[in-house]
């Protein structure tokens, strides 16, 4: 049936054109019927060729409503010049009204609700009911009015209806490229700020490598064992720097360019507790526990987690409500960072999150996942189930292939 359905609305001509033919078949009986009672008027041959003509408006009145409207009035014309009385085909006349009010043009619109209006007194003063009173045939031609009346209204509504969902779509459309081209300034705004604290990062591994790199040549001869130590910080800065790096350049590799900016050092998972200190004071109550045993991480991971707690609070502060409170879980895998921020706030919608970033130059979650993203790791978040959100992270310790 669907199927049917769609092949239907696919070819509407093909569905006016078989509408046509059965309009065609009730009129000829019409018109043969009418010929075989005493007092009717026109041939068989003169109400077949008005049947006909007005048969061919139905067909095609979707693909030319106003010259099929045109050519249904001069139909109708010439049945009163004719004489040819009313038949079945005629119910093209309200066929083609509501078509043209529905998708016509303005003009033809008009033009057939005046015809419509015009066409029932025409028919009762050509073919008066010599049976009925002065009163009664008025009472006819109101009576018969009323459908071409409605036909125009029905086609009217459909054409206003057509027009307002037309208007939604492209105002939906309009809105949805909006916000994608916001999501875009977002992710680029948010990678060239991660791309400066990375670039950060790894200058600092860069001096690193060349103070242990000038030590050791100063103490080769003199103390082998420290020089030793030496070329071991080297080489296991140099890893770290070489993957910070390749996630430089994964930023960057897109096209975006840095934005200016003072550098300034970075904060590190260290630092959470002094964040968390600050929430306190701000007012917002702050439950924060480290589990595992603590150690040594790559820059990127600490500088990444730190951020993610950041966003997460600041956003209990905008979106929680007055008596809110959050929970701040760190803990320290074999071969993983996890972080578990929640909160039981009044919460707010997905949406919201999205768009606000904790100093105002970030987007929410969209920051969120894409610096996570940097580090390899996976993010998940969502509203709790007993009220307020949640935001579950895990940071790999080994760099993303």
């Amino acid at each position: 049936m669907q199927r049917l359905y769609d092949f239907l609305r696919r070819h509407p001509t093909w569905v006016d054109t078989f509408w046509a033919v059965v309009l065609l078949g009730l009129s000829g009986l019409s018109v043969v019927n009418q010929h075989g009672v005493a007092g009717r008027h026109g041939t068989i041959a003169e109400g077949m060729a008005v049947s006909a003509v007005l048969c061919v408006v139905v067909a095609l009145r979707r693909r030319h409503p106003e010259p099929m409207l045109l050519l249904a009035l001069a139909t109708g014309l010439a049945q009163l010049v004719l004489d040819v009385e009313t038949t079945a085909a005629d119910f093209a006349m309200l066929v083609i009204t509501y078509t043209v009010a529905a998708i016509g043009a303005r003009w033809a619109s008009r033009l057939a609700l005046a015809a419509g209006l015009c066409a029932a007194v025409l028919a009762q003063i050509r073919w008066p009911d010599e049976h009925s009173s002065f009163a009664g045939q008025i009472a006819i031609a109101v009576f018969q009015t009323v459908p071409f009346a409605l036909a125009w209204v029905l086609g009217d509504s459909m054409r206003t209806r057509r027009a307002y969902f037309a208007q939604l779509e492209e105002r939906a459309a309009r809105l949805e490229k909006e916000r994608e081209a916001q999501s875009k300034v977002a992710v680029a705004a948010e990678r060239a700020r991660i791309a400066r604290e990375l670039h950060d990062v790894v200058a600092h591994n860069v001096s690193v490598m060349v103070v242990q790199a000038d030590g050791a040549a100063y103490v080769l001869d003199a103390a082998p064992d420290q020089a030793r130590k030496a070329l071991e910080t080297i080489s296991s800065t140099g890893r770290q720097a070489l993957a910070e790096m390749r996630r430089l350049l994964g930023v960057l590799r897109t096209g975006e360019h840095q934005e200016s900016g003072e550098y300034v050092p970075q904060p590190d998972v260290g630092q959470i507790d002094d964040l968390v200190d600050q929430c306190r004071t701000s007012g917002l109550p702050v439950d924060f526990k480290v589990e595992g045993t603590p150690r040594p991480l790559p820059s990127g991971v600490e500088l990444t987690a730190y951020r993610i707690v950041q966003e997460a609070l600041t956003n209990t502060r905008k979106h929680g409500g007055p008596n809110a409170g959050a929970s701040v879980r760190l803990v320290y895998f074999d071969d993983g960072l996890g972080l578990l921020v929640e909160d039981d706030g009044k919460g707010a919608p997905h949406e919201l999150y999205e768009e606000g970033g904790a100093d105002g130059q970030g987007h929410g979650l969209i920051g969120m996942r894409e610096r996570v993203g940097m580090v390899g790791g996976t993010l998940d978040a969502g509203p709790r189930p007993g009220g307020g959100f949640r935001i579950s992270v895990l940071l790999p310790l080994k760099p993303a292939p």
